[in-house]
């Protein structure tokens, strides 16, 4: 019912990830921006966890066979229908034949969009997500590949969530600073006390769906030699050896030899911070 006319450099399908398989060694994966994700979808009647397409920087360009309800969220984007620009604050209407473009984010890193009936790739182990890291679910999307709705109407998937109180899905903050708050432990007396919070860092360019990289200040060990592999969740801050932190975000590993400093609460602002954006970390309880 979809063919993909422009893939983009990065444009994987997601949903809400392979929750509780970490024990096997199977990330969690699942949108990044996970507000964006379900603001999208309650638009267009979706659950709210149903598959979507997640596009990095440069967006993508889909042709539609049949008629669709369209909504896109996340990244500030200049999204056309056709060539003629459409607001993106409202359900699109996608008319059969017609080709949808995602431009290029002009805020933010990640856009979001979903689809009335779902994107309908093959779940594994109850997903639909591509987990870059792994390689299981949906291979990332390639020109020419055609796609199916998971319902064969939007309306069978409408009504199984609620709109109300759900975030409007738009990207933070362009630039500037974000404050990432961060509970410590279980590895944080391998470091110098409060060295992670005295000072700033910013997003290397080699960030992506794993973990954010980041460039600042070395933390300084306190303690010598080497771990065993321990478990890693998600927002882990791992240090590796050059000192410079690492948080973990959907696509980690389930396991890691390097310390962990401390956890990040939240790492939802990251979806949508580019490289350079300046990091600073705030210790909370």
């Amino acid at each position: 019912m979809i063919t993909v006319q422009r893939a983009g450099p990065l444009t994987t399908v997601q949903d809400l990830g392979r929750i509780g398989y970490a024990h096997l060694g199977v990330p969690r994966s699942g949108a990044l921006d996970l507000p964006a994700m379900r603001w999208a979808n309650a638009m267009v009647g979706n659950p709210i966890g149903a598959a979507v397409l997640e596009t990095t920087l440069l967006g993508c360009a889909l042709r539609f066979e049949v008629a669709a309800r369209v909504a896109v969220a996340g990244a500030e984007a200049v999204v056309r229908v056709d060539k003629q620009p459409v607001p993106t604050t409202t359900v699109i209407e996608v008319a059969a034949g017609a080709v949808l473009d995602v431009g290029r984010a002009t805020r933010g890193v990640r856009s979001y969009v979903a689809v009335g009936g779902g994107v309908g790739v093959e779940p594994v182990l109850g997903s639909r997500s591509t987990d870059t890291l792994s390689g299981l679910g949906p291979p990332r999307l390639a020109n020419g590949m055609t796609l199916d709705l998971a319902w064969s109407s939007p309306s069978e998937a409408a009504g199984s969530d609620k709109f109300s109180g759900l975030s409007t899905g738009a990207a933070g903050p362009g630039g500037g600073e974000l404050v990432l708050g961060v509970r410590l432990g279980p590895r944080d007396d391998w470091f110098v006390s409060g060295e992670l919070f005295a000072s700033a860092y910013t997003i290397s360019p080699v960030s992506n769906r794993v973990g954010c990289r980041l460039a600042g200040s070395a933390l300084t060990r306190t303690r010598a030699g080497e771990l065993p592999p321990e478990g890693i969740v998600l927002g882990a801050v791992q240090v590796p050896a050059d000192g410079q932190p690492l948080i973990f975000l959907a696509d980690h590993p389930t396991t890691g030899g390097y310390p962990v400093i401390g956890v990040v609460a939240d790492v939802t602002p990251l979806a949508q911070a580019r490289p350079g954006t300046t990091v600073r970390f705030r210790a909370i309880d």
